[in-house]
């Protein structure tokens, strides 16, 4: 398990977006970056910054995931057959954390690593514990009998703030989700624009 760094408010005020939609990020109320030069007038970024910048916003979207295995995301994709940018949108939104949350099992991705590593989830049965594990479709996952009672998860599937996607079937009563299909990315319900063409041409330098 990959520990948090930095907290994840900081990267909605350095992206100047609400990256995760939430009601309380701080960039409803301050649309500037954080620090003293916060409010400075940006100049125009380069291609490499503007690169950097949606890497960092993909990465940081799914719970921060590490340099090393965002890297390897990127490796299959382009190994893959298809357009590299959907392939990787297709493997982020396969990993089990990125399912859990999805299904408003839990209110956050971050909380959704800390479910599943917490031994929270099966899948087809059995317990999984690897937040980066990779669902398939028609793998059916879902919340132990034991675990089904947490506030976390009560909380979180009565959230208004946001909708299960067309390619996840959920019944919230048995706590049971299935991924019918691996998501294109116009089908994946980011409260901002994500741009994984410019991340494959950031690794692709």
């Amino acid at each position: 398990m990959s520990k948090r760094i930095q907290a994840k408010h900081k990267l909605d005020r350095r992206m100047g977006q609400n990256i995760w939609g939430r009601p309380k990020s701080p960039v409803n109320r301050r649309e500037y970056g954080p620090g003293q030069h916060g409010q400075r007038r940006k100049g125009k970024m380069s291609d490499f910054g503007t690169q950097l910048r949606a890497k960092q916003k993909l990465k940081g979207y799914y719970a921060n995931i590490t340099e090393k295995q965002f890297r390897r995301y990127y490796a299959e994709a382009i190994r893959l057959r298809g357009d590299s940018s959907e392939n990787l949108i297709g493997l982020l939104e396969r990993r089990l954390d990125a399912v859990v949350y999805r299904a408003k099992f839990v209110p956050t991705p971050f909380a959704a690593r800390q479910f599943v590593n917490h031994g929270h989830v099966k899948v087809n049965g059995r317990r999984v514990n690897i937040a980066s594990f990779l669902v398939k479709p028609g793998d059916v996952i879902e919340v132990k009998d034991s675990s089904k009672q947490l506030e976390i998860v009560v909380v979180a599937a009565q959230l208004p703030e946001r909708d299960v996607p067309d390619y996840i079937e959920v019944d919230h009563a048995k706590m049971t989700a299935r991924v019918t299909r691996v998501p294109s990315l116009s089908e994946v319900p980011y409260p901002v624009q994500m741009e994984p063409n410019l991340v494959i041409e950031f690794y692709s330098r």
